[in-house]
């Protein structure tokens, strides 16, 4: 029988997210547009890591790419252990449903479901037997369990974001993304959202990945990436390390 060797290392774990040499070319009256130029990225599971850049720096598509709500031209892209690269519509439904959260800029709910409806959609499609009493227990963790039965109309855009939190989280996600979640609230607000945010994934011991603008969101970060023209900014990232 084969046995371990002495002092052998321990395996390596893979990271949640590994991109390499992706490409993301879009088509436009003037001709091919790059978006991203050879993006490789490796992010480690727990990690908290903030994409900043210009806008049109390609920030959002990188975010949409690990989503798998974007395509890449060419490229390997592994995100919690699928290769998105091969999977089909149904398939890459199915990878999001399961093992990624996200939450989105101007918030997308739906304005005819209440807000626990709206946390619970996500809980019904997978055939959750209790979705809406999943639901109930993810909007009092948000602090809006007054709020359960009124219509995105209804509630402030700092309430709309926190529905839209609980909603990402409804599956026990083991990463999630945010793109600009502060992007479309106060100052207060956003930091109200953004501690909220970095809690939830703290007791989840989940993976968070977000794009902003805002340099305090970056801050909170573990990890800050810099984009510029549709690359990584591998220099400004090893000077943020330092």
């Amino acid at each position: 029988m084969p046995t371990a060797s002495i002092g052998a290392a321990p395996p390596v774990p893979q990271p949640i997210v590994a991109l390499e040499n992706v490409r993301l070319t879009l088509t436009s009256r003037a001709g091919p547009v790059e978006i991203l130029r050879n993006v490789s990225l490796h992010v480690e599971a727990g990690q908290s890591l903030a994409i900043v850049g210009p806008s049109g720096s390609g920030k959002t598509s990188l975010l949409m790419i690990m989503a798998g709500l974007e395509r890449a031209t060419s490229g390997d892209v592994r995100v919690v252990g699928h290769d998105l690269t091969v999977l089909d519509e149904d398939n890459l439904a199915l990878a999001r449903g399961a093992d990624i959260g996200i939450v989105f800029q101007s918030f997308h709910l739906v304005p005819t479901m209440t807000a626990l409806e709206n946390v619970a959609l996500p809980l019904e499609f997978a055939g959750t037997s209790n979705a809406f009493e999943i639901a109930r227990e993810l909007l009092d963790e948000v602090g809006l369990l007054p709020r359960v039965d009124h219509f995105p109309a209804q509630l402030s855009g700092g309430e709309q974001q926190r529905v839209a939190i609980a909603r990402a989280l409804s599956r026990q996600p083991k990463l999630i993304l945010a793109d600009e979640p502060t992007g479309n609230l106060d100052s207060n607000t956003g930091k109200y959202v953004v501690d909220l945010l970095f809690g939830l994934q703290r007791r989840r011991d989940a993976t968070l990945i977000l794009v902003t603008h805002d340099q305090r969101v970056a801050m909170a970060c573990r990890r800050t990436i810099h984009m510029a023209d549709g690359r990584i900014n591998n220099a400004a990232e090893a000077l943020a390390a330092s």
